[in-house]
């Protein structure tokens, strides 16, 4: 039996996760959003490059969330301000 071995360039390790729920999306499995969230009402609450909790600020005229490892992302990068 051979084991082949396999270079650590040739493999994607792009995960993404949920900014809703924090879970890993999966390819070819459905990743329900909530429908407050669909509707642009609700602000993410997980990072979508490591699924790690965010610190969210909701203001009158938009909202900012913080991830340890990711920095600042905001209302306005996605136009929902």
């Amino acid at each position: 039996m051979t084991v082949t071995e396999t270079n650590v360039a040739d493999v994607d390790v792009t995960e993404r996760y949920n900014a809703y729920t924090g879970l890993r999306i999966v390819p070819g499995v459905d990743d329900p959003v909530p429908a407050a969230a669909a509707l642009g009402l609700e602000p993410p609450r997980f990072c979508e490059d490591c699924g790690r909790r965010m610190i969210v600020q909701v203001s009158p005229d938009g909202w900012w969330a913080k991830c340890s490892r990711h920095g600042v992302r905001d209302s306005t990068a996605g136009e929902r301000r």
